[in-house]
């Protein structure tokens, strides 16, 4: 039995992931048909998470080879090749930061779709699982009030018509009736089974969902704070915090390329599933349920006869002749009888139930509400669930390229900073002329631990050829005597030498500062003579 299938088309991305290659871990071809049972072909989706680490691999070897090239090739950075290295980072942490909030909003796109996929499926099964249930219901209690209540009441009217042999046959009759109804009840698949494997699944597929979903939002939100604390690092000239934020790095960069691996596999299978779900429905239910019964739920056209239609249309006569019998005897039996009157009218009261129950079953036998429930789920798992997935394959091939442009550009950052303080730290801290000795002389007024133009060691010379004279005979006057300190420096154990004569300035100067230098030094010396010979 084949029709053709109008109500659902699987789309064009599943053909497509359909259509990769499945190769077992033998690197042998497997069958692309759904068997999630046969080892190869669950080797075939594991080779697709292999694939997923040889990139992993291959990518850490790339960065793990550039920072050996940058650790080994190491250039004397002047202050023209400074510029463009900075330049670089700057851009490279720009791109890192743009290709994370576009891989986080393409994750979060695709979290929220494949959520809502699964819950239609889940959805879509609790309803099926509620359909087979309220069907079972009805069978049951149908069968169990012919079997008891029926049996008693006619019990009870055989006693009372044993006079009448023609009112006990049609006690009889109706006794045939209601075990024809039985039996054709009896004809209807057992749906509790399969009732209790829908729930099953249904549960055990939103529990799996929601831990999945609750982990790929924490790690959506880890990608977009280690990138916030990196630009931070950078923006903040922290090493620590570069650093730090390099092992955060990594270790995102391994579990992108492992959701990778996990979303590539689970889409592949998905889609092997959904270009044939028919095929692999049939397969479980497989002794549970006939082929004829699934094909009917499965396609559901007007074509196609209802495998229920002949046992509910007996049940239907049956109740109807019983119902006629019953208005017989109410009308007939009643006045010779009159105690009869209550089984009767319990009897008509069970087949005015019966026939309710029989409308509520033949409306849930129908295949409308069931066809539907799986056009839904197929339509949640091979819809929003496939392409969910699809945009979090995404979001995990750009957080890895985010990542990796990141780890690139945060060692070159942290170089240049410890390139900058070594210079910065090169600069001596005693020239007076320094930025930093300026700030720390602006800061503390009065620290008198001042350093002389010349240092210690450069000025032992010259304190040689210099005799320090006596108090008594330095007529000089106190203001120029202390402007002299002042100006060359108020170190206490220097302060009673004069420092006139010492043509060694300090080695740092620039030839200009060293001219103007060595002409204060002149003036300062015939200055100082003539103060002396006056």
């Amino acid at each position: 039995m084949s029709s053709a299938r109008v109500d659902y088309i699987a789309p064009w991305w599943t053909y497509w992931l359909h259509n990769f290659p499945h190769i077992n871990l033998r690197f042998q071809p497997a069958d692309n048909s759904f068997q999630p049972g046969d080892e190869n072909y669950q080797q075939s989706l594991m080779f697709l998470g292999c694939v997923a680490a040889a990139g992993l691999g291959l990518n850490l070897l790339c960065l793990a080879v550039y920072l050996s090239c940058l650790c080994c090739c190491r250039k004397d950075e002047e202050e023209e090749s400074k510029k463009p290295n900075s330049c670089c980072v700057t851009w490279s942490a720009v791109a890192a930061g743009l290709i994370t909030c576009v891989a986080v909003g393409v994750g979060f796109y695709g979290n929220s779709e494949t959520n809502d996929g699964v819950y239609q499926l889940t959805y879509s099964l609790y309803n099926a699982n509620h359909t087979l249930g309220g069907v079972d219901s009805l069978v049951t209690g149908t069968m169990g009030n012919m079997k008891s209540s029926l049996h008693q009441h006619l019990a009870r009217l055989d006693e009372i018509f044993a006079t009448r042999g023609d009112y006990v046959q049609t006690l009889q009759f109706m006794q045939q009736m209601a075990d024809n109804v039985i039996k054709q009840l009896l004809g209807l698949p057992d749906w509790e089974e399969a009732k209790v494997d829908l729930a099953s699944i249904a549960d055990q597929t939103a529990s799996i969902e929601y831990y999945r979903w609750f982990t790929y939002l924490l790690l959506l939100i880890l990608d977009l704070i280690i990138c916030l604390l990196a630009c931070l690092g950078l923006a903040k000239q922290s090493r620590w915090l570069l650093t730090t934020m390099m092992v955060f790095g990594v270790l995102t960069l391994v579990l992108s390329w492992t959701s990778l691996g996990a979303d590539l596999a689970t889409a592949v299978g998905t889609s092997d599933f959904c270009v044939s779900p028919d095929k692999y429905v049939m397969s479980q239910t497989k002794g549970i349920i006939s082929a004829d019964i699934v094909h009917y739920y499965i396609y559901c056209n007007q074509t196609l006869s209802n495998p229920f239609q002949q046992p509910l249309t007996i049940f239907q006569r049956s109740l109807t002749t019983m119902q006629i019998q019953i208005q017989g005897l109410l009308q007939f039996a009643v006045p010779l009888f009159p105690t009869a009157e209550r089984d009767l009218l319990g009897i008509q009261h069970l087949l005015n139930s019966s026939e309710a129950s029989l409308h509520q079953l033949t409306a849930l036998l129908d295949c409308r509400g069931l066809n539907k429930d799986y056009l839904d789920a197929m339509v949640g798992v091979c819809y929003d669930g496939v392409e969910g997935v699809l945009y979090l394959c995404l979001f995990s091939i750009l957080a890895a390229c985010a990542f990796t442009v990141m780890l690139c550009a945060i060692p070159r950052a942290w170089r240049q900073i410890a390139c900058r303080e070594r210079d910065y730290d090169d600069i001596d801290e005693e020239d007076p002329f320094n930025p930093r000795a300026r700030r720390i002389g602006s800061q503390n007024p009065n620290h008198t631990n001042m350093h002389s133009f010349c240092s210690y060691s450069s000025s032992m010379g010259s304190q040689n050829s210099l005799h320090p004279p006596a108090p008594a005979v330095s007529n000089a006057p106190m203001s120029d005597y202390m402007n002299q300190t002042a100006l060359f420096g108020g170190n206490p154990r220097y302060e009673n030498v004069p420092l006139i004569g010492r043509g060694s300035p300090p080695p740092s100067y620039s030839p200009s500062m060293r001219a103007t230098y060595l002409s204060m030094t002149e003036e300062q010396s015939r200055h100082f003579g003539n103060d002396f010979q006056a």
